[in-house]
């Protein structure tokens, strides 16, 4: 997905803005007649009876004066309402918008050199059928972009009590195309109550629309460009990002359970990390779009997080997310958090990636901080090679791959992604590689761990003595990390331990960047899982580690201490911080990160063989109860 940012001048738009004032005034739209449509509807349903006699061929000439219309609404007065005014506003608007787009549309394509071609003298042959087809297209870029515009800026957040009729889609021109935009849209909003609800029809329309063009977008030659596009208008606070439909305006205030860092026993690594990211994301420069940490190193754009059920992964995402908000809420900056789950996946073909893009998009948007979440990634993205895998899970597992680490993918460091499964070995090994970082989240561990976190679910209405025990002592962060990091100085799993004591018998413990190499080599000789993408993981690990300075606490509790400093200010004071990468922070790495897919891999393995026992168990038993059947004389009856 390109994010890459196009900005709409005014310039742009005002040379549009005549013929879209025109229009609102009065235009004249040709339209397939639907008399045969009865009036009345079906007893008992929404539907209305349909003549079983074709009249497709039959065309009408309807006028449509949408500005009086709107002005209907209050026919006692005759000077528009503020509602009034900013729909006919927002409409001329969003229509000389959509013609600018169509615009930019026209330069990426050869739309743009075939109507100057046109106007010298006609085209024909390939030529006049593919100006033809681009001009189609230019239409439903016109089409989609209004409706973006009138769904992103109309400001209501009240539903439509009536029914919202089927948009009347014309693609002969982007002119043509406005025309019965206006035309679906008077019949929309036409006979509303009062201002709010010609706000909420209009809303209603707009979004009909879009989900109407989504339905015809393959057809249209050339809007993989139009796809490709993110057009940002500052102006209107307005961005177009392809086809994703944002409905910007519908966000509710973030509402869940947060929980703080002391609330959250084991898991040390996870929390540590956790925390440096909240900080790090608070690092976001909203004027440059970017973050200091992306061009030091060391920012974390995804993670995975692995454990068994109830070790605290749910927690350890309340925790991050009420750890940014809080910073967001000091700063006065827009949060954005968002899961996708299981439920947005589709049974309608494209669905269910466009559903993932959307995701995608709503998080990364450059005017906010965002984190995202995909809990249970094993259930929504499947392995590519997994037949038994619906399509929406194939569609989510390529747009995830192509969003974390795709060819056009930018970081730009206002977001991170966090990825969650009981199950990663049923993760697709890619997807599972473009995870930057490895959590393992285990849970408590130790005797200190289960009576810290006992105490802590029991919470102070009892009267049970503590006994001979400092509470929480033990998950002080700074002494819990240093011990769970020194753990990882030798592997943790059988069969990476198996090549680090063969390794160290040959070649002792590594010293150097050769032998370091050699070490590599060697794990990808057991594990083939082990590529190049995972060194590269490691090595951003490694440099995570060195940039794992403590910001001050004091940087966090005031704004303009440190989080609306301008982006050189910000960079500078976090680079005065910044430590070296040591040969024990590399080993370290390389054993967290090559112990998860050696995990991964015995985990698959193990379920691979435990089905192939019960398939042969079953198998036997079948046999055994065939020859029953065979004694009995059953078997053929």
């Amino acid at each position: 997905m390109d994010i890459g940012l196009t900005t709409l001048q005014e310039d742009d738009i005002a040379k549009h803005i005549p013929s879209a004032h025109a229009l609102l005034q009065k235009a004249a739209v040709i339209i397939p007649d639907d008399h045969n449509k009865s009036k009345v509807e079906l007893a008992g349903t929404r539907r209305r009876f349909v003549s079983t006699v074709s009249t497709s061929n039959l065309k009408r000439t309807a006028d449509v004066r949408i500005l009086h219309t709107i002005s209907s609404v209050r026919p006692d007065d005759d000077m528009l309402s503020v509602e009034q005014h900013r729909l006919a506003y927002k409409l001329r608007r969003a229509l000389a918008v959509g013609l600018a787009v169509v615009d930019v549309f026209a330069r990426q394509t050869e739309l743009e050199m075939l109507t100057d071609k046109n106007k010298g003298s006609a085209l024909g042959g390939d030529d006049a059928a593919r100006y033809h087809k681009l001009l189609s297209s230019a239409a439903f870029v016109a089409l989609f972009t209004a409706g973006s515009y009138l769904l992103q800026t109309i400001g209501t957040d009240a539903e439509a009590t009536a029914d919202t009729p089927d948009p009347s889609f014309i693609f002969d021109t982007p002119h043509d195309a406005c025309k019965s935009f206006l035309y679906g849209l008077e019949q929309a909003i036409d006979g509303a109550p009062d201002d709010d609800q010609l706000l909420a029809r209009a809303k209603a329309f707009a979004r009909a629309t879009l989900e109407g063009l989504m339905t015809r977008h393959a057809r249209f030659d050339g809007i993989q460009v139009f796809d490709e596009l993110r057009i940002r208008l500052d102006s209107d606070d307005f961005t177009l990002s392809g086809l994703a439909i944002d409905e910007r305006g519908a966000r509710k205030p973030l509402v869940m359970t947060f929980k703080k860092p002391d609330e959250v026993v084991g898991n040390h690594i996870a929390k540590y990390q956790s925390i440096k990211l909240a900080k790090m994301l608070m690092a976001y420069d909203f004027d440059k779009q970017l973050n200091p940490f992306v061009e030091l190193g060391g920012y974390l754009f995804t993670f995975i997080g692995d454990g068994f059920p109830g070790t605290g992964k749910t927690t350890l995402i309340q925790m991050i997310a009420g750890l940014v908000k809080d910073y967001c809420d000091m700063a006065g900056y827009s949060f954005h958090y968002e899961n996708f789950g299981i439920d947005q996946i589709s049974s309608y073909q494209g669905k269910s990636g466009q559903n993932c893009k959307q995701f995608i998009s709503n998080v990364m948007d450059p005017r906010v901080i965002g984190f995202g979440t995909v809990d249970d990634i094993d259930q929504v993205a499947a392995k590519r090679s997994d037949d038994r895998a619906s399509a929406g899970q194939q569609e989510v597992t390529g747009v995830l791959m192509e969003s974390f680490s795709g060819a056009n993918t930018v970081v730009r460091g206002n977001c991170a992604f966090g990825m969650f499964s009981n199950y990663p070995e049923n993760v697709d090994d890619a997807l599972r590689q473009r995870a930057g970082a490895r959590w393992l989240v285990d849970g408590p561990q130790t005797e200190e761990d289960y009576i810290d976190i006992f105490a802590l679910l029991a919470g102070k209405n009892h009267s049970v003595p503590v006994g001979k025990h400092e509470l929480y002592a033990t998950q002080e962060i700074k002494r819990a990390v240093s011990t769970a990091y020194e753990q990882n100085n030798t592997p943790q799993e059988a069969r990476l331990a198996k090549v680090h004591s063969k390794f160290t018998k040959t070649n002792g413990k590594p010293q150097s960047l050769k032998e370091i190499g050699l070490y590599l080599h060697a794990i990808k000789q057991a594990e083939p899982r082990f590529t190049g993408r995972a060194i590269k993981n490691i090595t951003d690990a490694a440099k995570m580690r060195a940039m794992d300075i403590e910001l001050p606490d004091e940087w966090f509790e005031d704004p303009d201490v440190f989080v609306r400093k301008d982006y050189d200010t910000k960079r500078d004071m976090i680079g005065e911080l910044r430590g070296e990468i040591s040969l024990d922070m590399i080993i370290q790495e390389i054993h967290r990160y090559a112990d998860s897919e050696f995990r991964y891999t015995d985990k698959s393995d193990k379920t691979a063989v435990d089905d192939l026992i019960r398939n042969q168990r079953v198998r036997e038993r079948a046999a055994v109860e065939i020859e029953t059947l065979k004694d009995k004389g059953q078997w053929n009856a």
